[in-house]
């Protein structure tokens, strides 16, 4: 038997039940489609999220600095010259945090009402001048201490956003007081809402210079240490930082850097493809379920049918070489499509999203070939049962 013929049989088989047909490809339709939806989607989400991944986060480092109780600190407030000398440090800022089981009260007039609670116990932070800089901060009113507040130990304060509106402080030109611990310090400003990347607690802070903070409410040395790098700097100050902050100690500090862009993408799209690949396989493998049933049914119905070719000359591969063709070919026409619509799917999300699409061409050619072999595995046992049918029984039972 010629190819041509070998192909113009399947084809007539599989067109002379069109509906049977169509429900036998849906499995291998909706495995394919999901498998192409999986991947593209998983390419395009990594690629997005990559390039989101922008300067602002690829470049900040967080050193975070243990006290040191039974010696000096690791980290002196001056220590940031030293870091500031670095070859890819963008800016650099010192900070230290009280604990927070035991934020002061913090109110914005010296009058007692019993009435109204006007204490608020809200995070009070010591930091060097140019914090705003470090963690992509902007102030919305008035300005951010400079290095000449903390050298005069001026006893200035900057409010968070969130602070700024518990505190009921919306303006700061007419000088406004805010006091800790009984404490007063003069508002001069008031941070943006927006920002904040690097340590988002500032919002609802206050945050003092850190000599004044000293002189007043004994405020120590450094907890951690904010630091913006030149684009793509960021793995090499994340590894001399310690030693560039404290050279005898630097094992202790710990350090936060972000991850590599590449290693982000190529984490996104391997925890989704884990999620959904593993669904496609599952409908992959429902399909040539279907598909064998089906064809199996077939061979069944086709007994008289076999046994006159068989009588007619037709040897045993060209009956198997007719049933696998057929499968084969469902399973190909379902896989074209369900790549087609799969492509589509990825398309529209990405267009949804306002993402752009990323599709690999193997994986668009590569669908339809698994979907073929799908159905050439699904009919190998109904093939090879209907070549087995000796054709006196099988034209007897097609009787």
């Amino acid at each position: 038997m010629r190819l041509i013929d070998l192909g113009d049989e399947a084809l007539a088989g599989v067109a002379s039940r069109p509906v049977r047909t169509a429900l036998t490809m849906l499995g291998t339709f909706i495995g394919i489609t999901t498998l192409v939806i999986t991947l593209g989607v998983a390419a395009t989400a990594g690629n997005q999220i990559a390039g989101r991944f922008d300067a602002v986060s690829a470049t900040g480092i967080t050193v975070t600095v243990p006290s040191n109780a039974a010696g000096p600190p690791l980290v002196a407030w001056t220590g940031l010259a030293d870091l500031l000398r670095l070859n890819g440090v963008h800016a650099a800022a010192s900070v230290s945090e009280m604990d927070s089981a035991s934020n002061p009260a913090v109110r914005a007039n010296e009058l007692h009402d019993p009435d109204v609670v006007s204490d608020r116990a809200l995070p009070v932070v010591a930091a060097t001048a140019g914090l705003p800089e470090v963690v992509n901060g902007s102030v919305a009113q008035g300005r951010f201490f400079d290095a000449g507040h903390v050298s005069r130990h001026d006893r200035v304060a900057v409010l968070g956003a969130t602070a700024a509106k518990l505190l009921g402080i919306t303006r700061v030109d007419d000088q406004p007081a805010v006091f800790v611990n009984g404490q007063a310090f003069t508002v001069i400003g008031i941070l943006g809402s927006s920002g904040l990347d690097l340590d988002h607690a500032l919002d609802a802070s206050v945050i003092l210079p850190y000599t004044a903070a000293a002189d007043r409410l004994k405020i120590g040395p450094p907890t951690k240490v904010l630091i913006r790098t030149d684009l793509g700097a960021a793995p090499l100050i994340a590894r001399q930082a310690p030693i560039a902050l404290s050279p005898n100690d630097h094992s202790q500090l710990q350090v936060l850097a972000p991850p590599d862009p590449a290693t982000l993408r190529g984490g996104v799209e391997h925890d989704v493809n884990g999620l959904f690949v593993v669904l496609g396989l599952v409908s992959l493998v429902v399909g040539a379920i279907g598909i064998a049933n089906v064809t199996l049914v077939t061979v069944m119905e086709r007994i008289g049918e076999i046994g006159l070719r068989r009588a007619l000359g037709a040897r045993r591969r060209h009956i198997a070489a007719q049933f696998l063709v057929e499968s084969g070919t469902v399973g190909l026409i379902g896989g074209v499509i369900g790549t087609s619509a799969g492509i589509v799917a990825v398309v529209v999300i990405s267009a949804l999203n306002g993402w752009t699409p990323v599709l690999d061409l193997s994986l668009a050619a590569g669908a339809p070939i698994a979907g073929a072999a799908v159905g050439l595995l699904a009919g190998l046992y109904p093939a090879l049962r209907a070549a087995r049918l000796e054709p006196v029984d099988a034209l007897r039972s097609g009787t």
